[in-house]
């Protein structure tokens, strides 16, 4: 079930029966980061940029297998009389160790041809400029897309190209990205995630709980846990850091230091750190609506600020630390 209620479903392969250096070799896929998804929504903000998005239709399916792989035929779709033979995989399916590698070869491998350059510090950045024209940005996670620049026709125009080479819904200006809801209010972009911190206090039993003014008691710190490793308490507390981490990779940084500061316990984690997480789903009650703010109309340009603080942390020396 889709977030926008569309029901998919796919034939996925059984990757788990794949052998390593026979069916397959590097499965490694470069995904593009969250920060510069922000940093370049905060750039199409400030410059005005035009932003249009798209959905490419079951990604996976067109990435070229250099590996000589084969399959059963599917159960009910077996042709008659020929149900003992199998399948010779030409592209990749869901559920192959190397399908995502794939995907990413071709889909690299088509942008080149559309005249994209991609950054070579970020991989699912591409960026087209030719003489005379406008530039245009391609923002790329798997399968969904943003293209943005200053000129309205040539990004259509690219992104019908785009179009006419993958089978792709087209989502006009973008209302979501990676779960992240995009909302224009004139030249200001808002970013938040509102939903997610209601499924997180949902699947940590806390709809009814009070909440919480800071996402960590003042002066708390989280002392290591000396004692043998419950694995039911450290599941537990694994779950919950994990939720946490997702959202404040999103579009929540006011979170960072209290879940990076319970996250290096995950793997003992006492009773007392499983309720500082939850604490910091206290804190999320009563923040739930907040959002990252990109004011284009400022004209502010791009500020960054950081703060290192070894006070905080009596465990550790900073005279030993360079």
């Amino acid at each position: 079930m889709k977030s926008d209620g569309r029901k998919k479903a796919c034939l996925v392969a059984k990757g788990f029966s794949q052998v390593k250096g026979l069916d397959f070799d590097q499965v490694f896929s470069p995904v593009m980061r969250f920060e510069t998804v922000r940093l370049m929504l905060a750039l199409a903000a400030l410059e005005n940029w035009y932003i249009t998005g798209l959905d490419i239709r079951s990604a996976y399916l067109y990435g070229k297998l250099n590996e000589e792989i084969y399959m059963e035929q599917p159960e009910g779709f077996a042709v008659p009389g020929q149900e003992r033979k199998v399948l010779r995989l030409w592209c990749a399916l869901y559920g192959l160790k190397q399908a995502g590698l794939a995907w990413w070869c071709t889909l690299d491998e088509s942008l080149k041809e559309l005249g994209f350059e991609r950054l070579k510090s970020e991989p699912g950045i591409f960026f087209y400029k030719k003489k005379g024209t406008n530039i245009v940005i391609g923002i790329i996670y798997i399968d969904d897309v943003l293209f943005c620049g200053p000129n309205k026709a040539v990004v259509d125009a690219i992104k019908a190209q785009f179009m006419r080479k993958w089978e792709c819904r087209d989502l006009g200006e973008p209302n979501e990205f990676l779960q992240m809801r995009i909302t224009h209010k004139g030249r200001a972009i808002h970013l938040d995630q509102c939903a997610y911190p209601q499924k997180v206090v949902e699947r940590c039993g806390m709809l009814n709980a009070k909440s919480a003014s800071t996402p960590l008691p003042a002066g708390y710190y989280a002392a290591k846990n000396t004692e043998p490793v419950d694995a039911d308490l450290r599941s537990r507390f694994q779950m919950v850091i994990g939720s946490l981490l997702y959202l404040m990779l999103g579009t929540r940084p006011d979170i960072a230091f209290a879940v990076t500061h319970l996250s290096r316990h995950a793997t003992n984690s006492s009773q007392d750190h499983l309720n500082k997480a939850l604490y910091i789903c206290h804190y999320l009650i009563g923040t739930s609506t907040y959002s990252l703010v990109y004011n284009g109309g400022s004209n502010a340009g791009l500020i960054a600020c950081t703060d290192s603080d070894w006070g905080s942390d009596p465990m550790s020396s900073p005279g030993l630390l360079r």
